[in-house]
């Protein structure tokens, strides 16, 4: 049985809380003001704490600053409860670390799902934290890449045939992926119609992280370049481990840094890089995505990702493998000489 500490000055709506939630199956515990509501949470350890904002002797966002001093109490999820409902109480309450806001007068049955739903995150991440393969010990045997490669163990595996779409403009993000095998390649449309390759990703990364991370849309598209198995992530378990450990964090931003300088310099190419340089950064690309370092990828993504014509592509294909840059057979291309590329001239 769950146990909750109410924290609420007015007799009434304490007692009103308390019933409610007996009835639905909480053990309940009051607390008069917030010192008492301090000495009980340290007595019960509860799983959840249902705090009133205005009290005498300490107010609801004096208890939730001294929990958060507390590495042993931080973590109990803590609900505001309070008849205001100013704006700049709410972003005081969330700024300062509470999970939820609930307003007086209540409904009964949002109150019980707003608390199910917080005592359910809780019970995740208690899980994550204590199980053999929790969070520390998953940060304690590995280091470096190997952090993000264990997030995919033992995830839904799928498999995609070429060209097969894996999500599409608009659509609202559920999954972080990560490439088992195969390729896949990120486009986006722009007002004229015109796609561009903006990533290529190969065995061990993932994508599809920036949606999950601002909550919002899909604005591009995600297609497979040949077969292709990847493991889907829940966002939800990715978001656990992100906002609730630093060392994971910590690797995250040092992935999002690579893929906002990877988008910098893209534009950057674009922009300023003759046709030649784009395609031979494209192709640069792609080899450091194919084991084999045999490219085998259509011409018009190439042009896609060099952001140029697919004939002009062609004709620049063709002049590498005249320069000896590059070999070509059937539907593979083999780098010859990478420093040539790599110095290709702006």
């Amino acid at each position: 049985m769950k146990t909750i500490i109410i924290i609420e000055d007015n007799t009434a709506v304490r007692e009103n809380l308390a019933e409610i939630l007996e009835l639905s199956g909480y053990k309940t515990i009051e607390a008069v003001d917030g010192k008492v509501g301090l000495r009980k949470i340290r007595e019960h350890n509860p799983d959840l704490i249902l705090c009133d904002v205005m009290m005498p002797e300490l107010d609801g966002f004096g208890v939730l600053k001294i929990l958060n001093r507390d590495p042993e109490l931080m973590h109990i999820p803590f609900m505001f409860l309070t008849a205001k409902a100013e704006k700049s109480d709410f972003r005081k309450g969330m700024g300062l670390g509470a999970d939820d806001y609930i307003t007086k007068p209540y409904d009964d049955v949002e109150l019980l799902d707003a608390l199910e739903m917080r005592l359910n995150k809780a019970s995740k991440l208690k899980a994550i934290d204590n199980s053999e393969k929790g969070v520390r010990q998953f940060f304690d045997e590995a280091n470096g890449e190997q952090e993000l490669r264990k997030l995919s163990k033992g995830r839904e595996k799928r498999t995609y045939q070429k060209k097969a779409s894996i999500y599409q403009e608009g659509q609202y993000p559920k999954w972080l992926y990560y490439v088992v095998e195969g390729q896949v390649k990120t486009i986006q449309t722009n007002d004229f119609d015109k796609d561009l390759v903006t990533h290529i990703y190969g065995i061990g990364d993932f994508f599809g992280f920036m949606p999950l991370l601002s909550d919002k849309i899909y604005t591009d598209q995600a297609i497979t370049l040949k077969k292709t198995v990847l493991r889907l992530i829940p966002s939800e378990d990715f978001k656990l481990l992100l906002f609730n450990n630093r060392d994971f964090a910590a690797k995250f931003i040092s992935m999002l840094a690579k893929h906002a300088d990877h988008n910098e310099k893209q534009l950057l190419d674009l922009a300023y890089s003759s046709v030649r340089k784009k395609v031979a950064n494209a192709l640069l690309l792609l080899e450091q995505k194919t084991p084999d370092k045999k490219i085998k990828v259509m011409r018009e993504d190439i042009a896609a990702m060099a952001g140029t014509a697919k004939e002009t592509a062609i004709r620049t294909l063709s002049d590498f493998k005249n320069e000896g840059l590059i070999d070509i057979q059937s539907s593979h291309i083999a780098i010859l000489d990478n420093e040539a590329l790599l110095g290709m001239p702006q």
